[in-house]
């Protein structure tokens, strides 16, 4: 499996560290986007929650925005499996975008209500810390 990160993918990535990615444009696909760099560059799930975390919250604090407010750890961490799931299924991609034209699937935020009830999804336990899925487990690969 050989999976790129494209020069575009690494200046997403700056800019959102950096907080010069516009909150309002950072939707649904950005947060794929960023999850399969971070998972390419650390090669490691766990790695890429902790810097998903860290990016989210800081764009949302850089816009004064309380991120206990708008940030979810279930949903960040199991965007992050799923993606690690697909990157397991995909022989060949040439940047994060490359990626999701092949899984376009997981542009529809709602398949997550595949694996869990809303009630569970969204309930304010699952925003502050990771929940397990309730009716249907997300594929997890080592790392």
């Amino acid at each position: 499996m050989i999976n790129l990160i494209s020069d575009e993918d690494i200046l997403f990535k700056e800019q959102v560290e950096t907080c010069e990615f516009s909150v309002s444009l950072f939707d649904h696909s950005s947060h794929l986007r960023l999850a399969y760099i971070y998972l390419l560059q650390s090669n490691n799930t766990d790695d890429s929650v902790i810097l998903m975390r860290e990016a989210l919250t800081g764009l949302l604090k850089h816009v004064r925005i309380e991120p206990s407010t708008k940030y979810h750890e279930t949903l960040t961490e199991a965007w992050v499996l799923a993606v690690h799931h697909f990157l397991n299924k995909t022989e060949h991609s040439t940047s994060a975008n490359n990626f999701i034209e092949q899984h376009p699937e997981m542009l529809n935020s709602n398949i997550m209500l595949t694996h869990y009830s809303a009630e569970v999804l969204f309930s304010e336990e699952a925003r502050q810390s990771f929940v397990e899925p309730n009716l249907d487990p997300i594929p997890r690969y080592g790392g």
